[in-house]
C-alpha cells in the first residue's frame, strides 16, 4: 500500500508550517516532511501535527552558506556541522520528527571531507539513538548542487554499510536517482535493506509526477512489490497552485 507524504519545503510553503500541515492533511496526505522549519514556533508545529493526526518524517540539517548544501562534509567546519545537527535533533524531538536528514555539502574531492562526513554521521547516529530518531543521507544531482559530496546511490550504500549504525539509512529520491544513473526499479531492488524513505518528482521539470521520464505508478507498485512499506515524500514544485495539481494522488494510491 502507497502512503503518501507531503514534502511542505515546496509544497504549501507559501504559509506558516502550521496551515501547511492542516492544508496536507485536507488534501489527504498520510504524513509531512519538510526541509529547514526552524524559524517556525516548535509548539505551534507540534499541536498542528497533533490536531491533525499526521506524523512529521523529518526535517533537513543546516544548509550553510549559499551554495554548499549543508556541512558535514566540509574539512574546518566541524563546529558548525555539529552545532546543526544538535539544531535539527533538538527541534526535531519538539515536533515529534522521526528522522533527521544530514546534510553533507558541496565537498567532491575535497581532501578529507569522506572522514569528516563519517565522523558527523557517527555523531548524529549518537544523538538518534538518545532521541529514538532515525538518521538518513541523501544523494543529490550534479545538476541542482553541483559539487556535492554525495551524489550517487552507491556511494551512500557504501557509508551506511561501512558505518553499521542501526539508525542511519538512505533517502531515494527518484528525482535525483534518475538523473545521476536511473535503472531505478533494479537499484532500489539491489538496496532495498539501506532505504528508509522514498521522494518522487517529475523528471526533468521536478513537477508533479505526472510527466516526464518517470512512470511513477509503475515504479511505485515495483517498491511495493519487493516490500517497502514506509511512505513516499511528494518533493516537488508544483506547476501551478498546489490544488489545481493533486490529480496524480489518484493513480498512485
Amino acid at each position: 500500500m502507497i502512503r503518501l507524504s507531503a514534502n511542505l519545503g515546496f509544497l504549501w510553503n507559501d504559509r506558516p508550517l502550521p496551515d501547511a500541515i492542516r492544508a496536507a492533511k485536507a488534501a489527504g496526505f498520510s504524513a509531512v516532511e519538510c526541509h529547514w522549519p526552524y524559524g517556525e514556533e516548535a509548539g505551534a508545529v507540534a499541536a498542528a501535527l497533533a490536531e491533525t493526526g499526521l506524523p512529521m518524517l523529518g526535517l533537513n540539517t543546516a544548509k550553510g552558506r549559499p551554495g554548499e548544501f549543508g556541512l558535514s562534509a566540509l574539512p574546518g567546519r566541524e563546529e558548525e556541522a555539529r552545532a546543526a545537527i544538535d539544531e535539527a535533533f533538538f527541534y526535531g524531538a519538539s515536533i515529534g520528527a522521526r528522522a533527521v536528514h544530514v546534510m553533507a555539502g558541496a565537498s567532491k574531492g575535497v581532501a578529507g571531507a569522506a572522514e569528516t562526513f563519517d565522523a558527523h554521521l557517527r555523531y548524529a547516529c549518537d544523538r538518534a539513538a538518545t532521541r529514538g530518531m532515525g538518521v538518513l543521507i541523501e544523494p543529490l544531482n550534479h545538476r541542482d548542487a553541483p559539487g556535492y559530496f554525495l551524489d550517487t546511490l552507491e556511494g551512500a550504500a557504501a557509508i551506511v554499510r561501512r558505518l553499521g549504525c542501526p539508525d542511519l539509512s538512505i533517502m531515494f529520491d527518484c528525482y535525483h536517482l534518475q538523473i545521476m544513473g536511473g535503472d531505478l526499479i533494479r537499484r532500489f531492488e539491489a538496496h532495498r535493506d539501506l532505504i528508509g524513505h522514498v521522494q518522487i518528482a517529475a523528471v526533468p521539470s521536478r513537477a508533479e509526477p505526472d510527466e516526464g521520464e518517470i512512470d511513477t505508478p509503475r515504479l511505485l507498485r515495483a517498491f511495493d512489490a519487493v516490500g517497502y512499506a514506509g511512505f513516499v515524500g511528494a518533493e516537488y514544485r508544483p506547476r501551478g497552485s498546489v490544488e489545481e495539481g493533486l490529480g496524480w494522488m489518484a493513480s498512485v494510491v
